[in-house]
């Protein structure tokens, strides 16, 4: 086992301390070009073609033309791969906002990146959360983030739980997006068909009586409007950010 920079073990799979630099990757497989690079390469390639649930250990092989046990020379497990992968893809976080930004837009800034990366790679909305960030540029992103947070006057746990409650919004309308833009596309028609369809349909199954207020809902026709891009995350990360403006006024006047 690896120790880290402060001389204590790591506990990370090999392939992880090897994207900290910890130790060294590889240099020779059991097939000439084999390495890790090419392996979570075609592992993203994979996921992005046909989903995460395509990526196993067998079928990157394919992919790649080798055994299956000459990936574990590499990596030693699907779990360890998928976390490699979204190392791949998420990259390093964007550069920090000027001096004096306010803390506000530093961190719209830093919701807006994660949710962009997401909307690119949305397969990897469906990597399972197996703990805290541990690779290099998740730990980047959550350095970003509570930069972003530095000026506020907060201590590091609301901090902490600030940058959880804003990332898990943003995952969150990032893999509603996803499905209800899947769900559109298996139909066959537009959005706004499929809005119009289930308005009707809600109609005429809810019994104004029993849903006074889902029915004052259709009738005023809102779920017949066409939405307005972003409008559903910028609501939501507006609101957020609201209450987080008045826990920071909350904490300072109770200093």
């Amino acid at each position: 086992m690896t120790e880290g920079h402060d001389g204590e073990r790591t506990g990370l799979p090999a392939s992880v301390e090897a994207a900290w630099g910890l130790r060294e990757r590889p240099a020779k497989g059991p097939k000439p070009g084999l390495s890790l690079d090419r392996i979570v390469g075609a592992a993203v390639a994979l996921a992005a073609a046909e989903g995460l649930g395509a990526v196993s250990m067998g079928r990157v092989a394919k992919e790649l033309g080798v055994s299956t046990m000459s990936l574990y020379r590499y990596v030693g497990a699907k779990d360890e791969l998928y976390i490699l992968m979204q190392e791949a893809v998420m990259g390093p976080p964007p550069e920090p906002p000027a001096p004096g930004t306010d803390w506000r837009e530093a961190i719209t800034d830093w919701a807006v990146a994660q949710r962009v990366l997401f909307r690119r790679n949305l397969w990897v909305l469906r990597v399972p959360i197996s703990g805290p960030p541990a690779t290099p540029n998740s730990v980047a992103w959550w350095e970003r983030g509570l930069a972003a947070l530095e000026g506020t006057g907060l201590d590091d746990g609301d901090q902490i739980s600030l940058l959880v409650l804003i990332s898990g919004f943003v995952r969150n309308d990032s893999l509603l997006t996803a499905d209800l833009a899947a769900a559109v596309e298996s139909s066959g028609v537009s959005a706004e068909e499929v809005m119009r369809r289930y308005a009707t349909t809600l109609k005429r199954l809810a019994d104004p009586a029993r849903y006074p207020s889902v029915a004052r809902l259709l009738e005023s026709r809102v779920l017949d409007e066409p939405d307005v891009p972003d409008y559903g995350f910028e609501f939501g990360l507006d609101r957020i950010l609201d209450g987080v403006a008045v826990l920071i006024e909350k904490r300072r006047a109770g200093s």
